[in-house]
């Protein structure tokens, strides 16, 4: 499976191939306002299953809402915000899902920060008030 992913202006052009590891749409203040959205969907993908086939990007990184920098890229012509790099997953990509234009992209998996979700805001997904916290592996 391979499937690409653009900016508004279509300048900025993403392969990814396989399937995404996870789809997460996060609540986050942090992420409302970079989408201008109430949330933002996710699609996470193994670092070497990703590459920039058209464009340059530029990027911006800050600290998350888990306090680990993330640093977004964006294109240079329309501003779109296509990908990040979160210091929490260093092994994953994470891509803008709306950017993939595809209806039948797989539903997230879960949402994040619904402590900082709108109230009248009722989505079918496990829900975790922050980042789900990963089990230490057992002995």
């Amino acid at each position: 499976m391979e499937r690409h992913a653009s900016c508004h202006c279509g300048k900025l052009v993403l392969r990814c191939t396989g399937e995404p590891s996870k789809v997460s749409l996060c609540h986050c203040f942090d992420c409302q306002r970079r989408t201008g959205s109430l949330f933002s969907v996710a699609a996470f993908f193994p670092r070497d299953r990703v590459a920039v086939t058209a464009g340059e990007a530029k990027a911006f990184t800050r600290p998350s809402a888990s306090g680990r920098d993330v640093s977004f890229h964006f294109c240079l012509e329309c501003g779109s915000s296509l990908w990040w790099e979160p210091d929490r997953l260093p092994h994953l990509i994470g891509v803008a899902a709306g950017a993939f234009a595809d209806r039948d992209f797989p539903m997230p998996e879960q949402a994040v920060w619904s402590e900082q979700g709108h109230a009248w805001l009722d989505l079918p997904l496990v829900a975790h008030p922050r980042n789900p916290v990963k089990a230490a592996p057992s002995k």
